[in-house]
């Protein structure tokens, strides 16, 4: 805790020098604007080599962490009076970075406004070799999109790019979110239809760095995506959810997922959508975890992981160590520090408690950025099955999504190359007393009680490097029960917020725009599929 207090003066310190270079190296290398090789499979290479998917220092320390990990409880955080305060220049640089090339991301709609006037500019022929490239980056910018609406509610899409596609700036208006949700899933479709007979190409995998030009694995993310949509409007818009989940996992042949094709042992690198570093990485999350999110979490471990005799606790977190009459001695058991410690606590006894795995996250360079897996598919069909389907159907959904997810963890912790101590998997029936007879088994009866579990599996399984989907389903779902230190935090920021508010610069560059959507631009407004 200590550590951190040091650390956070230099981090502020250093913040505005680093942003400065990394913006000049950005704008003469991976600024679309800047460049004069019109090359789709280039610009689509770029797309996919996103800082705010790879798991890198910044997103994670900046905002992962700091924003929707503290808001859903997946990251430790100091329990400040504004510890649920947004940080409203790291929020504007998350919009820059999903915007325009130049930040610590790669500009996904710039790349793809890019993409799209090269190819609307090309002959017949030229276009036939580069759909491939436009139907692939159209998936990548819908899971994008989806996230900022999910953040911020209303967004610039349709209007956005205007330099790149008419050579001059047009502010662009806010889309309505509910619409662009409805826009998002329909084409998801239409890129499952494509890729079900799409062929690969020589061109396309050696520029695809994220799946390796696997026309099956872009059709099982495509559908896998869209099901994760549709789940997430299925509170406000029962009915269309019910319908399309149902048709696509009732016809797997025709809507293949990312579910680890009922696998319990499965292969997450062959399977899941994951983002791998590239072959000259050097960096881990460190710093972003001594920074800020170092320790174990109350609910996650307590109350979670440790009734359950949960197997991946070991690569979730260490015990941690202190110094006792001049030696280092490990702490005898795994324990996270209470939610509602108060800051002093928190630094007087931070040695006593649980931090994250060293192996699995802040030393591993193999690390990839997790977009899909196999786990959240299967507790998505959960979830599917539970409400509108077989209880039974549901109980080995989320067995299997269990039994994945402890494969996954224990995938990510033995990535690492660095010498630290990996762990080994255990035998299988250590897993088969978690699954079948602890706390996180499937609840013999009650409807409640059985989406509980799912809900907060899912939770657990996003953890903290996809704390935004965690704080996403927290909202819809209500799960898992959290509760927040609301005592003496600052005027107006007592509660975590339902959604992020527009940063400065929306506000003070597209005015006009930003008028329309000006009255629900609070931190309490809801995004439109929270009615919990």
């Amino acid at each position: 805790m200590k550590n951190y207090i040091i650390k956070a003066g230099l981090f502020v310190a250093l913040a505005a020098s680093f942003s400065s270079c990394k913006k000049g190296i950005d704008e003469r290398f991976l600024n679309p604007e800047k460049s004069t090789t019109k090359s789709i499979p280039g610009f689509f290479t770029a797309m996919l080599n996103n800082d705010r998917v790879a798991a890198k220092y910044w997103n994670v320390r900046t905002f992962l962490s700091l924003m929707p990990g503290t808001y859903a409880q997946t990251s430790f955080f100091a329990n400040s009076n504004g510890a649920y305060q947004q940080s409203d220049d790291y929020g504007q640089q998350y919009w820059n970075d999903f915007y325009a090339p130049g930040g610590n991301g790669s500009g996904p709609m710039a790349q793809y406004r890019t993409m799209e006037t090269v190819y609307n500019t090309s002959d017949e022929a030229e276009k036939a070799t580069k759909t491939i490239f436009m139907q692939a980056a159209k998936v990548v910018l819908i899971e994008q999109a989806a996230k900022m609406v999910d953040l911020w509610g209303d967004i610039p899409y349709y209007e956005a790019g205007s330099l790149v596609t008419q050579s001059t700036i047009v502010y662009p208006k806010y889309d309505e979110q509910k619409t662009l949700y409805t826009q998002f899933i329909a084409d998801l479709d239409a890129a499952n239809t494509y890729f079900k007979t799409a062929v690969t190409t020589a061109e396309f995998s050696k520029y695809d760095i994220l799946l390796s030009g696997s026309v099956s694995k872009w059709q099982r993310y495509a559908n896998s995506l869209r099901l994760r949509l549709l789940m997430r409007i299925s509170n406000v818009e029962e009915s269309t959810a019910r319908t399309a989940i149902l048709a696509m996992l009732n016809d797997p042949t025709n809507y293949p997922l990312v579910d680890g094709a009922g696998v319990a042992a499965y292969g997450p690198k062959a399977t899941d959508i994951l983002l791998s570093p590239l072959t000259n990485n050097t960096s881990t999350l460190i710093d972003a975890f001594r920074e800020g999110s170092w320790y174990a979490t109350d609910v996650m471990l307590n109350d979670v992981m440790i009734p359950a005799n949960d197997p991946r606790i070991p690569v979730f977190y260490d015990k941690n160590s202190k110094t006792v009459n001049g030696k280092l001695v490990q702490n005898a058991e795994f324990k996270a520090m209470p939610y509602d410690f108060t800051t002093t606590e928190q630094e007087n006894n931070y040695n006593n408690y649980a931090v994250v795995d060293s192996a699995t996250y802040f030393q591993n360079l193999n690390l990839p950025g997790i977009v899909i897996t196999s786990s959240e598919v299967n507790f998505l069909k959960a979830e599917a099955f539970e409400r509108w389907g077989s209880t039974a159907d549901a109980k080995t959904a989320y067995d299997l999504a269990l039994r994945q997810s402890v494969t996954f963890y224990y995938y990510l912790n033995n990535l690492n190359a660095s010498g630290v101590k990996t762990e080994t998997l255990p035998a299988a029936s250590v897993i088969d007393d978690f699954v079948n007879s602890s706390t996180a088994s499937y609840p013999a009866s009650g409807t409640t009680a059985k989406l509980a579990a799912i809900y907060t599996q899912k939770w657990l399984n996003y953890g903290i490097l996809q704390s935004t989907e965690a704080w996403s389903e927290y909202r819809r779902t209500g799960y898992p029960v959290l509760q927040f230190v609301t005592t003496g935090k600052l005027s107006g920021f007592d509660v975590p917020p339902n959604r992020l508010v527009y940063p400065a610069g929306e506000r003070n560059y597209n005015g006009a725009n930003y008028a329309a959507v000006q009255g629900k631009d609070t931190r309490l407004t809801k995004i439109f599929w929270d009615v919990n």
